[in-house]
């Protein structure tokens, strides 16, 4: 990851859930598009099932306690150019996303909070 590329956290209840969608679908991935509604929002993978390319930044590979591999969360080049100056941190709340994202099934869903880089 560069210097300019912002830090990704996540929080004690995404970890948990990572935790828990690790334990069933093995390894895992995130990407967060530019899309709208929940397409704006980070879509959990299992590892390589959602293909990334040139328009696409790995901006970190996260290391949750409890899981043997990082899971590298990904970011289409636009929505970078947006979100470049934020530290994103992931969290999770009730509620059941329309998206394709693992956690769909369990009642809760992603999202990304932020904060400026350097606060």
């Amino acid at each position: 990851m560069n210097e300019q590329a912002p830090r990704v956290e996540l929080t004690p209840a995404a970890a948990d859930l990572i935790r828990r969608l690790r334990a069933d679908h093995g390894p895992l991935m995130f990407h967060q598009s530019g899309g709208c509604c929940d397409g704006s929002a980070p879509m959990c993978y299992p590892h390589g099932e959602f293909r990334t390319g040139d328009s696409d930044v790995l901006l970190e590979s996260l290391g949750v306690e409890g899981v043997a591999e990082a899971v590298p969360f990904w970011m289409s080049v636009s929505q970078y150019e947006v979100w470049s100056h934020t530290r994103l941190i992931v969290d999770v709340v009730a509620g059941r996303g329309s998206g394709f994202s693992l956690e769909a099934p369990e009642g809760v869903r992603f999202l990304i909070r932020s904060r400026l880089v350097g606060t």
